[in-house]
């Protein structure tokens, strides 16, 4: 017993120490989680290297019988069997993790440690794609599109949860007065920054009155922002003015960003004009977007407890710090989501070097987890009500 307790206070010091101190302290699961980010870096990584400068590994590639002549293994295919390979490794860990729920568990153990095994392992499932046919490739190329729109639903209501975490918060706090003022500051600020997005998209992306595609996305887009906070002030909701300014600020983003995945050759696009040379620029985008994504899949896969429908406020000391088999699930679907990005959500095209996400499958995705996000927000506004009032009935 009191091993085991000695093992719950280190574990209680290291959750509190600092960031430095849970890599110093070894196999720890706050180690782990950034070890697990760092390893889905480097599939991106690979599976970009693959896409725009696997030429060069051609020769290699043609040792593989299932390459022909390495043209198979390289592109668009390259980055889809980089990216079954990562899924296979991340959902493997899903399985053997789901369920845990004790930090001196066995399959804690297999969580935060046994690298050396599981590095054998993530490197054994990179290369065993290679060895398989083009047509189940090509089938889990189909598949991902499923699988990538499954992480983009996760991240969604992680984002929706923190939104409505973040303005429970601020109400929450006992200076009720200067609370108040705070609210009001930050919601006016993401307003502000909501209708500056709005106008700076107009003059970017709307050069000719004739762009009746990017004014319907922009035009839709203020008025969803609109829609929001009528609702959200509704005298029977009541859900303030911060909750729908943080939500237009997630919707103009999502919609710049959709219009950003036009292709480069459309006269409406303007900017993508001026960026479809290769130049720092575009390199420093690129990189920022990779980036960006593997951020998202690391936080999002932390915050498991969103998706708790029961919240225990109690929680025991040898309870484990975040959901291991949760935070796999979430990189083995973004790793599809990674693949998806690298084609352009559509297996059977070729991408430039230095682009991630462009074509207009990858826009209408975009524009389809704007439109979502809304319908979603909406739903948790009214969803109370709505099963408040059946139950009167």
């Amino acid at each position: 017993m009191e091993t085991g307790t000695s093992i719950d206070n280190g574990y209680e010091g290291i959750k509190n120490g600092s960031w430095f101190s849970q890599f110093r302290n070894g196999c720890n699961p706050w180690m782990a989680r950034y070890v697990y980010g760092l390893i889905f870096l480097l599939a991106n990584l690979l599976a970009w290297a693959l896409r725009d400068y696997g030429r060069g590994a051609l020769t290699e590639m043609r040792k593989f019988k299932n390459c022909k002549e390495g043209g198979e293994c390289l592109g668009t295919e390259g980055v889809l069997r980089v990216s079954l390979g990562c899924f296979l490794f991340y959902f493997i860990m899903f399985l053997l993790t789901v369920g845990t729920s004790k930090t001196n568990s066995s399959r804690d153990k297999w969580h935060s440690g046994w690298w050396f095994a599981k590095l054998f392992m993530w490197l054994g499932l990179t290369i065993f794609p290679f060895l398989l046919p083009s047509s189940i490739i090509q089938l889990y190329g189909e598949i991902a599109h499923f699988g990538a729109g499954v992480f983009l639903l996760i991240q969604l209501i992680s984002i929706i949860s923190f939104i409505t975490w973040l303005n429970e918060c601020f109400q929450a706090q006992k200076d009720a007065e200067r609370c108040h003022v705070h609210v009001m500051l930050l919601a006016t600020t993401a307003y502000t920054v909501c209708i500056l997005g709005v106008i700076l998209m107009y003059i970017w992306y709307v050069p000719d009155p004739s762009c009746l595609l990017n004014i319907f996305f922009i035009t839709w887009t203020l008025f969803l922002i609109q829609l929001m906070t009528s609702i959200s002030l509704h005298p029977k909701i009541n859900a303030g003015f911060l909750t729908p300014a943080l939500m237009g600020l997630y919707v103009v983003f999502i919609c710049w960003c959709a219009i950003r995945s036009e292709p480069v050759g459309e006269t409406c696009n303007r900017k993508a004009e001026g960026s479809s040379r290769t130049d720092w620029l575009t390199i420093i985008s690129f990189v920022v977007a990779l980036l960006a994504m593997v951020i998202a899949t690391f936080s999002t896969g932390v915050d498991s407890q969103c998706f708790q429908f029961r919240k225990d406020e109690n929680h025991e000391e040898d309870e484990i710090p975040y959901g291991y088999g949760f935070f796999h699930f979430v990189f083995a679907t973004g790793a599809m989501y990674f693949a998806m990005l690298l084609v352009g959500w559509n297996i059977h095209h070729s991408m430039k070097k230095w682009t991630i996400d462009v074509g207009w499958t990858s826009t209408w995705v975009r524009i389809i987890n704007e439109w979502l996000a809304v319908g979603v927000y909406i739903w948790m506004l009214v969803a109370p009500m709505v099963l408040k009032s059946r139950q009167t009935t």
